[in-house]
């Protein structure tokens, strides 16, 4: 998926806002999945990935 040149931090934005639209649509879906889809389809880095598991699904951080 090419982005082409964007400013630092977009992506993730993007990704957020796209997570918050699915969880509107789906209030039951798994936080987890929706993360893991979003870091595919937003080409996330795995910090930015990370970041969303603390922010989203902290249940899910293992240490």
């Amino acid at each position: 998926m090419s982005h082409g040149i964007l400013p630092e931090g977009e992506l993730l934005k993007r990704a957020v806002r796209w997570i918050g639209e699915q969880r509107q649509e789906q209030p039951s879906a798994d936080v987890a999945r929706l993360i893991d889809e979003a870091s595919i389809r937003f080409d996330l880095t795995p910090n930015e990935e990370e970041f969303l598991f603390v922010m989203l699904a902290p249940e899910r951080v293992v240490t």
